[in-house]
């Protein structure tokens, strides 16, 4: 059960819990790679584990606000910054095994797989979209840009979600679609929430600026 407040103490004790156990799949996989528990083929292996917790991490980092609407525990929005930030994590060591592994960090290589393969080009641009909202993952970056700009700047998350789920549709072959379509399912739920609450704040259309009167003549 979730306490409905934190004191300062108890939510510097769960940020470290959840920067502790954020840890341990990037723990995890270290190990097994040091000790050879990859499987036949280890850089497949490094790819699909880095890429399903990019995703993984993207989920949780998207549940946070629902899950405060829902249970009313405003703290939790203080956790989904580090959520983010391990988003990001995971999912440059996915791009890292893609480029150094598969291509030996040769540019041209790169390149052109990126612009050959649909998966590939939805995979970097998902990780293209992350670099900046990592960046400006600071209390000096959302002064500097304003509230509102950050605020737009950080929707695109929602984009983020997309191509990761496209990219994951595309990367795994007909006989293994099932978790494609579990994580495509939770996105869209989640994404779902955020449309319908934005509607009902809102309306189903934004509002536009009254248009003033023009008067040509002066009495």
């Amino acid at each position: 059960m979730l306490p409905p407040a934190l004191t300062d103490r108890q939510l510097a004790a769960v940020k470290a819990a959840l920067f502790l156990a954020a840890l341990l799949p990037a723990a995890h996989l270290a190990w097994d790679l040091a000790f050879a528990g990859l499987g036949p083929n280890p850089v497949e292996a490094l790819q699909r584990r880095t890429g399903t917790w990019t995703f993984n991490f993207l989920l949780l980092t998207l549940a946070i606000t629902p899950l405060r609407g829902i249970t009313g525990r405003h703290w939790l929005i203080r956790l989904r910054r580090m959520l983010g930030l391990y988003t990001f994590f995971y999912g440059t060591l996915h791009f890292l095994t893609f480029i150094g592994f598969d291509h030996a960090f040769d540019v041209d290589a790169i390149a052109r797989d990126v612009l050959k393969r649909p998966f590939a080009t939805v995979g970097f641009a998902a990780w293209a979209i992350m670099l900046p909202l990592a960046l400006t993952s600071t209390n000096a970056a959302i002064r500097a840009l304003g509230g509102k700009r950050w605020q737009a700047l950080h929707r695109s998350v929602y984009a983020v979600g997309i191509l990761a789920a496209i990219h994951y549709f595309w990367l795994v072959k007909a006989t293994a679609i099932l978790w494609p379509i579990l994580y495509a399912t939770l996105l869209a739920l989640l994404l779902g929430w955020r449309a319908r609450e934005r509607i009902r704040r809102y309306g189903p259309w934004p509002s536009l600026p009254k248009v003033q009167e023009i008067r040509f003549f002066r009495k």
